[in-house]
């Protein structure tokens, strides 16, 4: 029997009205002499390609504005989060692609001005430099690690709770980072970068990826707040907000599963130490991933929330009993010191 049950019409409406707001306030933007200005990601890629990562925004040329969305400044006037999102994205613009200086090709971006594009490429493994120029405006840089094909260690962290401390009501936390807290008053983890930084030093051309469910928009303070706190260099994948076609919101969770299964595959020869929190989901998901793919993960490492983060982020997940996944160790601590000493006894470290 057939169904004549149409799919909800109310995410697609959504979408409708948001890009009906985009256009008009576009147009606002031009008027005050705003251009199509990209601001770039750090990437990742292989000795054949690159994923170039990068967002399109229009933006004032030669302002402070710029500043807000630089990954490479340490310093930066002091705003709140807020003042990224009130950025205006430039949908499907054309940018041009340099690596090393030499032209490669051109990319389009998505519907948020999100730039996340594979391109054919010739490299010699280590860091190497893309630059993104759309239309007339000021070309910018950012690092791409091409990693070393013999490279059989890398490491996967979540941010919010791992690296970064939140303390807060887990519903809050990412409407509070991104809108209100000053990037400065971010506090980092203790122990964990020291702890990633001798991992990575252990295994020397060892990927280094930031996972999170965050927005773009905080992908230039986040980056800064790594630098700031000694973190191992790494591009950040994060996600876009807002309704689509077919939903209100767009899924973290699916986010994650998706990008760590593209990144097994893109790298079938590296064995993955995935790190995250007991606060709800990371558990389940990485419970997941070892599970199907126990030959791309070579440790799982949980970072224990104290009891009043673990209240805070609304309980602690049901997962935390697994020792092994299908041969994959896990192991758990509060800081980055218990961890390492935990994957030095792997031999990891």
């Amino acid at each position: 029997m057939t169904s004549n049950a149409r799919p909800d019409s109310r995410p697609r409406f959504a979408a409708r009205v948001e890009d009906w707001i985009h256009v008009r306030r576009a147009r606002r933007a031009v008027a005050r002499g705003k251009q199509p200005s990209v601001i770039p990601y750090i990437g990742y890629g292989s000795t054949d390609w690159v994923r170039v990562l990068g967002r399109v925004l229009y933006l004032k040329p030669e302002t402070r504005e710029h500043t807000r969305f630089r990954h490479d400044v340490a310093e930066v006037s002091r705003v709140r989060g807020w003042r990224t999102f009130t950025s205006l994205s430039v949908p499907h613009q054309p940018v041009r692609v340099l690596i090393d200086g030499e032209p490669v090709t051109e990319v389009v971006a998505d519907r948020g001005g999100v730039i996340d594009a594979i391109v054919p490429v010739s490299l010699t493994p280590g860091w190497h430099t893309v630059t993104l120029q759309a239309g007339d405006s000021e070309a910018a840089d950012a690092p791409v690690d091409v990693i070393d094909p013999a490279a059989r260690i890398g490491v996967i962290s979540d941010i919010d709770d791992t690296i970064l401390i939140t303390a807060l009501p887990r519903p809050f936390v990412a409407a509070w980072n991104s809108f209100v807290l000053d990037e400065h008053a971010r506090s980092a983890t203790p122990g964990m970068a020291v702890m990633l930084d001798h991992l990575v030093s252990r295994h020397p051309g060892s990927p280094v990826v930031y996972l999170s469910t965050g927005a773009w928009n905080a992908a230039p303070a986040l980056s800064r707040f790594l630098a700031r706190n000694l973190y191992p260099m790494g591009p950040l994948l994060l996600t876009d907000w807002g309704p689509t076609h077919d939903r209100w919101f767009r899924s973290g969770t699916e986010h994650k599963r998706r990008e760590l299964e593209r990144l097994a595959t893109e790298f079938p020869d590296v064995r993955w130490v995935l790190f995250g929190d007991d606060g709800q989901h990371d558990e389940e998901l990485y419970h997941e991933f070892a599970t199907a793919r126990p030959g791309s993960v070579a440790a799982v490492a949980i970072r224990q929330l104290s009891v009043g983060e673990a209240v805070l982020a609304g309980g602690r997940s049901k997962a935390n009993l697994h020792r092994t996944t299908s041969g994959v160790p896990w192991v758990y601590g509060p800081d980055g010191a218990t961890l390492r000493e935990e994957l030095r006894k792997l031999g990891l470290m």
